[in-house]
């Protein structure tokens, strides 16, 4: 399971950049690694007025590295935004490509676990599926069962219905010409 810890930086100053990498300081060998997560971008209150500061991110793709802008703040008009931009792999370069801030970005860092948790997670995992798989298997053989049982019956009575008429013979009384059966009165006087 990753661990979830809030995250923010501030960019002052033309120029200004801040780097995200949490790997090269070392630290524990994670399985999942290293998560950030930005939700919003906003301009500090000492922020120049009608001053337009622009916000680039410099991050890996699948192939490359790519530098784009995310986000354009002026003061007065635009003094935030939110944001949805996710960097499963460090280093991500935040900067100033235009203005001179203050601008607060705020997010999430996730961190994987440990690789031996995600062992004991596997090994748990598997021995969820093979109950499920136990529960599941024995759950499909009372169901194939009951459907056999069921084809059985409706065979069993198909081939009643086929020879009945050739088995069984007609049954009339000499009071009920017609083949019905005489109702009794049952009413009490």
């Amino acid at each position: 399971m990753a661990d979830e810890y809030f995250y923010a930086l501030t960019l002052k100053g033309a120029k200004a950049s801040e780097v995200w990498d949490p790997e090269s300081k070392g630290g524990e060998d994670l399985q999942g690694g290293h998560k950030l997560i930005i939700k919003q971008a906003l301009l500090g209150a000492d922020a120049v007025e009608g001053e337009v500061n622009v916000i680039q991110v410099e991050a890996m793709t699948w192939k490359e590295s790519v530098t784009i802008p995310v986000a354009v703040l002026k003061s007065g008009s635009q003094n935030q935004v939110l944001l949805d931009l996710s960097f499963p792999d460090p280093p991500v370069t935040f900067s100033l490509a235009q203005g001179s801030g203050p601008v607060h970005i705020i997010g999430h860092h996730l961190i994987g676990s440990a690789i031996d948790e995600f062992d004991e997670m596997d090994e748990m995992e598997e021995e969820m599926l093979d109950d499920e798989e136990g529960e599941e298997g024995a759950e499909n053989r009372i169901k194939q069962k009951r459907k056999l049982s069921d084809i059985d019956e409706k065979e069993e009575e198909d081939e009643e219905e086929d020879e009945g008429p050739k088995n069984k013979k007609a049954k009339t009384t000499s009071s009920n010409a017609k083949g019905k059966t005489p109702v009794k009165n049952t009413k009490k006087k």
